[in-house]
């Protein structure tokens, strides 16, 4: 039985002569994410914004119409209602109140009142509004030192010119990604700052793979041009990364389908990082290093310096 083999072998395609039409892309799409995060914001969970989250499910499918109604009466300010998985099941959201602790407890004694006895309550959560602003603090604190560890890590495992070709294409994904969630609106939570770092590793993952080869040609055929080289190292690790993608692009997949809104922000995202990722990790990073003044190490003792093919 023959292997399952995703990329054929001894690929020879040109990826840097599209290095141009990818930077223009890669460009537009973060002057785009910029922008609709300037108009639109993000839609911040109650991770973030403070405020009572309250999942219901009802013996019958709701009716989320007259919930809407029901509790738009009470006079609690903003309140939005979603279907949670299944049809009986209801995600209550209602705004911070005013008046600490106690107003919060009496706002969600009056849903109870209203819901009355036919609801059954899986969980309660409470979030101030002082806690969401340190969240947002300290997840933006996360993103940024990931990013600079990931940053040190490359320059001192490769050189520096590999680092900051990196870091572009690390900022690239993330960008963009933050511009996807203030596109469609979905809702921005502790989760989906769990999803950027995931798209951070798995991207930082592929070009770290690509570069290592890169290095080791560099070593290695001291006489071939700089663009025959970093064409090679993506061809000779095009299959690698292919598989490594597609199947986590799989599993990431089937939680988008199966996995229920508790999780559709931070397996969106994850699709979304997965391609990104591949994308500029292939068309982004590696191109990049065209501009840098690559040093061409010492030829490994044994090795032979390889002729310039054209």
């Amino acid at each position: 039985m023959r292997p399952l083999r995703l990329v054929p072998d001894n690929t020879r395609i040109d990826f840097l002569r599209y290095r141009i039409p990818a930077f223009i892309l890669s460009a537009l799409l973060i002057v785009a994410s910029f922008v609709v995060v300037a108009a639109n914001g993000l839609n911040f969970g109650i991770d973030f914004r403070g405020g009572i989250l309250i999942e219901i499910r009802t013996e019958q499918p709701a009716d989320i119409a007259q919930l809407r109604s029901t509790l738009g009466g009470l006079g609690l300010g903003e309140v939005s209602l979603q279907e949670f998985g299944e049809p009986t099941d209801v995600l209550i959201r209602l705004q911070q109140q005013e008046g600490g602790e106690p107003a919060q407890q009496a706002a969600i004694e009056k849903v109870r009142t209203a819901l009355g006895e036919d609801v059954s309550y899986r969980r309660i959560e409470q979030v101030g509004p002082q806690v969401g602003a340190e969240l947002i603090e300290a997840g933006t604190l996360a993103v940024l030192l990931a990013m600079a560890g990931i940053l040190l890590y490359v320059w001192f495992r490769f050189e520096w010119q590999f680092g900051l070709a990196a870091l572009a294409a690390l900022a690239h994904d993330v960008i963009t990604t933050i511009g996807l969630f203030s596109l469609t609106q979905m809702e921005f939570s502790l989760s989906s700052v769990a999803a950027v770092l995931t798209i951070a590793g798995y991207s930082i993952n592929d070009t770290v793979v690509v570069f290592d080869r890169v290095r080791e040609n560099l070593r290695k055929y001291k006489s071939k041009s700089l663009p025959l080289i970093l064409n090679e190292a993506i061809n000779e690790t095009l299959a690698r990364t292919a598989m490594t993608s597609g199947t986590t692009l799989l599993a990431a997949l089937a939680l988008t389908i199966f996995g229920g809104e508790v999780i559709r922000g931070f397996s969106v995202a994850l699709v979304w990082g997965l391609v990104v990722g591949t994308y500029s990790s292939i068309l982004v990073a590696v191109p990049l290093l065209l501009y840098f003044n690559l040093r061409r190490g010492e030829q490994k003792s044994g090795a032979k310096t390889a002729t310039e093919t054209s």
